[in-house]
């Protein structure tokens, strides 16, 4: 049984330990978008509305509640989540950046019982003029990575940090370093194959699908994991389409070509670079010689391992102009090199086995549950359409085109003028997982737990509510 507890919401009075018996893809899909909750009623601490009447979710941090205690040490707009997956206490903490124009990153221990004091913010907005903090990311040798969702010939930002001392660092005290091997471009999904390879994308209408492979793949810390290492970019067929330009999905065999020689510096010929003399990403991954595929709007990164072995990197683009404005999920496999649609408005909604149509849109972050599922969380407005669908693929070969397979709506969020972000799946907990309400019009960002209990705890629920009911009486 896993050492750390889990917080719920105080007014449950209960805590919940780890169980077998919770499986987040047990539900009945949720028919239509949750409608808008007041700006600023309490009804913002629990905003979802869940595919299963018996899960549980409870606010577990908030921005408000952290601006009080500690003044302006926390600008908001929470983005997306990981925990420490390997190491000392692994499990114990959440980690999330600030989207803004003064980004910084918090930590949330999962141990401590008190909310008023298990949050800190450990990198203070604006650190090293760090902005729109958007990727989050554990590292296979026991750190954690963000990066900026801001880049343009001339920029100074696009850059990717560590925070080499997560889970020991006091307020404001982690340790910030850039890593200048990564080239420049507008971060978002972040992932590490089983070679330790490290994949990112340029979220732009026309951006790439990235790999920086290491020198030392087997290097105990950043120093030398960054120290040197080759970046490429994904090429489908012959290269140089764009997906916003014509609308159609990008699919088939693929490779990956060089923008950097062997040690992250300028390739020959090939690497352009930005003001600072690293390697702008962007602009490389358009020359000619290497004419990487455009897709618009690359967002998270997730990799799926299937049932025969093989990794697939799954990829969303949000914004496809030309598609209705829908949106698709990709799948590269590593092994073969294919990519291959996976989701998108056309995919069987499970609600009315019809096609999804407009209720699928702009398909954003990614996660992946304990059975290998995957999920889409939508980058919408909330209390209007802002929803997190479930992927129903029976047979885990990459696609939804079998019989009883497609996509159903898993959750769905009434917070006003917000999105959810950061859908993160507890790898030591199958009944646990946190997503973020981010840049609400109320102004409190929140990250909300959401809970599969256990069959007694169920029990217990029900007598104490009979019981409560009795007193009342």
């Amino acid at each position: 049984m896993k050492a750390h507890v889990a917080i719920v919401s105080a007014s449950l009075a209960v805590v919940l330990v780890q169980s077998s018996f919770g499986q987040f893809s047990d539900f009945t899909p949720v028919p239509n978008s949750a409608g808008p909750i007041p700006i600023g009623d309490p009804g913002e601490a629990t905003p979802m509305t869940l595919g299963h009447p018996g899960w549980l979710q409870a606010t577990i941090a908030d921005r408000a509640t952290q601006n009080t205690l500690v003044p302006n040490s926390n600008s908001g707009n929470w983005d997306m989540i990981t925990a420490n997956e390997t190491g000392s206490n692994a499990g114990r903490y959440l980690f999330m950046p600030f989207e803004t124009g003064t980004a910084g990153v918090q930590r949330i221990d999962l141990q401590d019982p008190n909310y008023n004091t298990r949050t800190t913010t450990i990198i203070a907005p604006g650190t090293q003029g760090f902005v729109s903090g958007d990727a989050s990311r554990w590292t296979p040798y026991g750190t954690y990575l963000t990066a900026e969702e801001s880049w343009s010939a001339g920029s100074s930002k696009g850059r990717l940090f560590e925070v080499t001392n997560p889970t020991t660092a006091g307020a404001n005290a982690g340790t910030f370093v850039q890593r200048t091997v990564i080239p420049r471009v507008s971060h978002e999904g972040l992932a590490f194959d089983s070679n330790k390879a490290l994949y990112f994308v340029d979220e732009l209408n026309g951006g790439s699908i990235y790999k920086y492979v290491p020198a030392n793949p087997n290097a105990t810390n950043g120093n030398d994991y960054f120290a040197a290492g080759q970046t490429f970019a994904l090429k489908v067929g012959s290269g140089g389409q764009n997906e916003g330009a014509s609308g159609a999905a990008i699919t088939g065999s693929s490779s990956w070509v060089a923008i950097t020689d062997l040690n992250g510096s300028q390739l020959a010929g090939v690497s352009v670079l930005a003001g600072d003399g690293t390697v702008d990403g962007r602009a490389t991954a358009d020359v000619a010689s290497v004419s990487a595929t455009g897709y618009n709007r690359p967002e998270d990164m997730e990799i799926q391992v299937l049932p025969n072995g093989d990794q697939m990197l799954y990829f969303a683009t949000t914004d496809v102009a030309n598609n209705g404005g829908n949106g698709r999920v990709y799948n590269l496999n590593l092994t073969s090199g294919e990519v291959k649609l996976f989701a998108d408005a056309a995919s069987t909604d499970l609600a009315s086995n019809a096609g999804a149509g407009g209720a699928f849109r702009n398909p954003d972050n990614l996660a992946i549950d304990s059975q290998g599922n995957m999920y889409i969380i939508e980058d919408r407005g909330g209390g209007v359409d802002d929803d997190i669908w479930f992927a129903k693929d029976l047979n885990f070969d990459g696609d939804l085109l079998d019989t009883g397979e497609g996509i159903a709506r898993w959750a769905s969020n009434g917070t006003q003028g917000s999105e959810f972000t950061g859908l993160y799946f507890d790898k030591f907990d199958s009944n646990l997982a946190y997503v973020n309400i981010q840049h609400p019009s109320s102004g409190v960002d929140r990250t909300i737990q959401v809970t599969v209990p256990e069959p007694s705890t169920l029990g217990a629920l029900a007598i104490a509510g009979v019981l409560a009911i009795r007193r009342r009486r």
